[in-house]
């Protein structure tokens, strides 16, 4: 995937998200279309409302943090999003988004790396990455980004974790990564396997 791909500005964000949910829509199984109300099924739009940037503001002070650039923009479009390609239900919205360590997921996950840390003696790229990241969307599998990785033009670099292979697929930045998703998702439409 080019960088080109993936969107920027809100504009491209806006545009891109209702591209994303008549994909989304499309493609949908049984299950996931059952999450889905007649105005999201119309509409293509899987979002929420916009975040202000008081509520931005406010979720980056509480975390001690400030987003990167893509996550930022994202969020002025909305506030989350439902229905995500792949193994990920939703992105959390402000007042949701939280360190992985201080969530359930998270004290689980740290702590089987690092019994198997402990067991092997050598230390896990894993279980640093899940004591610093920030967990942003989740499902069955779990997308990151971490703050120790931050790109030249502020981007994290994030992570589409699956807890079922114990695997962390890098991308350059949230969008990457959310660009990913789609492209997964149509993917999957096409062999059947959604």
């Amino acid at each position: 995937m080019s960088a080109g791909d993936a969107p920027r500005t809100a504009e491209d964000w806006r545009g891109y998200l209702g591209e994303y949910g008549a994909v989304y829509v499309r493609t949908a199984n049984e299950y996931q279309r059952s999450s889905l109300t007649t105005e999201q099924i119309e509409s293509h739009w899987l979002g929420a409302e916009p975040a202000d940037e008081q509520t931005i503001a406010a979720a980056e002070q509480r975390l001690g943090i400030r987003f990167p650039p893509s996550l930022r923009v994202f969020l002025t479009v909305t506030d989350g999003w439902q229905g995500l390609g792949g193994w990920v239900h939703e992105i959390s919205p402000c007042a949701e988004l939280d360190w992985l360590r201080n969530t359930g997921t998270g004290e689980e996950l740290i702590d089987i790396y690092a019994e198997v840390e402990q067991e092997e003696g050598e230390p896990s790229e894993l279980l640093a990455l899940f004591r610093r990241a920030l967990v942003i969307a989740g499902g069955e599998d779990l997308w990151l980004l971490d703050p120790a990785e931050i790109q030249p033009d502020g981007e994290w670099t994030a992570y589409e974790f699956a807890p079922k292979y114990g695997e962390a697929e890098e991308y350059p930045g949230f969008a990457e990564l959310f660009h990913a998703s789609k492209e997964l998702m149509i993917s999957l439409a096409e062999t059947g396997d959604q």
